[in-house]
C-alpha cells in the first residue's frame, strides 16, 4: 500500500484480514497513530472527576507487546508510552483488532477483539459509597467506559458535534439536521472532505470548529479547511489547514489536484457571490460522482454589498440565482432551445438540488437521463378540446 500512514491504515482496516496488510507495517507506527487518534476521540465522552491511568496494551509480532498510557480526565485525555505496575484499567488488544476498531467502518465486530480487566483489590474498607477504594473505582469504570469507546467510532449526532466544539452549524444556524440528512450515507467511508473557510479571522490559532466537528462525524474521512489566513497551529491527525483564496480558480485548481478529488466540499468561506461561484466551477470538477458539494449562508445572496442583487432575483451573478441556472441546466434535454445547444459541465453532472434556508446541497453525477420523447406535443394538449360541459344539477 501506498500513501501516508493514516491512509493505509484506513485501507487495512477495510480489508478481511487487516494483519495481511499490517505485516509491512512498523508496529511501533501504527501503535501510535491508533493512540493519538483514541486520544483525540476521549474529548467527545465523559471520564473521571480527576485525572486516573488506562494502561492500553497491543500484541504485536515475536511475542511482543507495546503499552500506551492513557490520562483519562473531565476534559478528555492523553497518551504516551508506557507501562504501570498497578493500573487501575488495562486494555489488550492485538495489533489488528486495535487498527479495526479504531479505523473501521462500525460493526457488530466493534469491540470484540480485546480484554479490559478493572482493579479489583485490595477492595474496600468498609462497603459503603463513601469509602475511598469504592470511590476511586467508580472513578476508574468512568475512565473505561471514556478509553473504550474512543477505541470506536462515533456514533452521536451531528449537533452534539457542533455544541462540543463551537460551530455555529447548530445555534448560529440550523443545518446540522440537513447535514445528517444529506451526508450520513458517507459517514462509515473513507472521504476526502474540503471546507472553505476556517473560522477566527486573522487569529492563527482561532477557528476550527467545524472542522473538528467533521472530523469526528466522518471517523475515517481525511478533513481539509482553506482559510486567507494561516491556521496551520490547528492542523491535527486527520485534519489539516490550507492557506488560499476562494476567488483564485489557478489556486482552488492547484489545490484540488494535491488534496483531491473530494467526496464532500462545503463552501462556508467569503460568502461573496462571485467568490461562491469562482469556487463552485473551479472545485466541482474535482467533486468525485456520488459527492455533494454544499454552499451555505445564502442570504447575503440577496444583500448588495455582498455582490448581491435583491431586486432581480434571477441575476446569475449572484449565489441564488447561479443555483437557479443549475436547476435550469438539470434540465437542459428537456428545454426548447433557439438552435444547437452544447450542455455546459454541470449541465452533465449535476443530479440533484436541495435548498433549505439559506444552505443548498447539489449532487454530482451523470446527468443523462432521457427528456421526454419527442413525439409528446410541446403546447398544452387540452387547449384544442371542448370546454366540458356542466350537467343542469352541478
Amino acid at each position: 500500500m501506498t500513501g501516508s500512514l493514516v491512509q493505509r491504515l484506513l485501507a487495512a482496516a477495510d480489508a478481511p484480514d487487516p494483519g495481511v496488510h499490517l505485516a509491512a507495517e512498523d508496529p511501533e507506527a501504527v501503535v501510535a497513530v491508533a493512540m493519538a487518534e483514541v486520544a483525540g476521540r476521549t474529548v467527545l465522552y465523559p471520564g473521571p472527576a480527576t485525572p486516573l491511568t488506562v494502561q492500553i496494551d497491543v500484541d504485536v509480532a515475536d511475542a511482543r507487546q507495546i503499552s500506551y498510557l492513557l490520562a483519562a480526565g473531565p476534559d478528555g485525555g492523553q497518551a504516551r508510552p508506557g507501562r504501570t505496575d498497578d493500573p487501575w484499567v488495562r486494555v489488550r488488544y492485538d495489533l489488528a483488532a486495535l487498527v479495526r476498531d479504531v479505523f473501521g467502518p462500525a460493526g457488530p465486530w466493534t469491540g470484540t477483539g480485546r480484554d479490559v480487566v478493572m482493579k479489583d483489590e485490595p477492595g474496600p474498607v468498609e462497603y459503603k459509597p463513601d469509602d475511598p477504594w469504592l470511590v476511586r473505582r467508580e472513578e476508574a469504570t468512568r475512565a473505561a467506559y471514556q478509553a473504550l469507546r474512543a477505541c470506536e467510532p462515533y456514533r452521536g449526532d451531528l449537533a452534539a458535534l457542533a455544541l462540543r466544539f463551537g460551530s455555529d452549524k447548530w445555534g448560529g444556524h440550523w443545518y446540522t439536521s440537513h447535514y445528517e440528512r444529506h451526508l450520513g450515507g458517507f459517514r462509515d467511508h473513507r472521504l476526502n472532505l474540503l471546507e472553505i473557510g476556517i473560522g477566527g479571522y486573522h487569529e492563527p490559532d482561532a477557528g476550527g470548529a467545524s472542522l473538528r466537528m467533521w472530523k469526528h462525524y466522518f471517523h475515517r474521512g481525511s478533513v481539509y479547511g482553506l482559510d486567507v489566513y494561516d491556521k496551520s497551529l490547528l492542523d491535527e491527525p486527520r485534519l489539516t489547514t490550507l492557506r488560499g483564496d476562494q476567488a483564485d480558480p489557478a489556486m482552488l485548481a492547484d489545490l484540488a489536484r494535491r488534496h483531491g478529488p473530494f467526496d464532500i466540499v462545503i463552501d462556508d468561506g467569503s460568502h461573496v457571490s462571485s467568490h461562491v461561484i469562482t469556487a463552485f466551477q473551479a472545485l466541482f470538477p474535482h467533486v468525485r460522482p456520488g459527492g455533494v458539494y454544499v454552499i451555505e449562508d445564502l442570504h447575503t445572496s440577496y444583500w448588495p454589498e455582498w455582490g448581491g442583487n435583491g431586486t432581480d432575483l434571477s441575476d446569475p451573478a449572484t449565489s441564488v440565482g447561479f443555483l437557479k441556472t443549475l436547476v435550469d441546466g438539470l434540465h437542459h434535454r428537456d428545454r426548447l432551445h433557439d438552435g444547437p445547444y452544447q450542455p455546459t459541465y454541470p449541465d452533465l453532472t449535476v443530479t440533484g438540488l436541495h435548498l433549505y434556508h439559506n444552505l443548498a446541497f447539489v449532487e454530482k453525477g451523470r446527468n443523462t437521463e432521457q427528456a421526454n420523447a419527442t413525439w409528446r406535443p410541446r403546447n398544452d394538449p387540452m387547449r384544442d378540446l371542448p370546454k366540458p360541459q356542466r350537467s343542469a344539477g352541478e
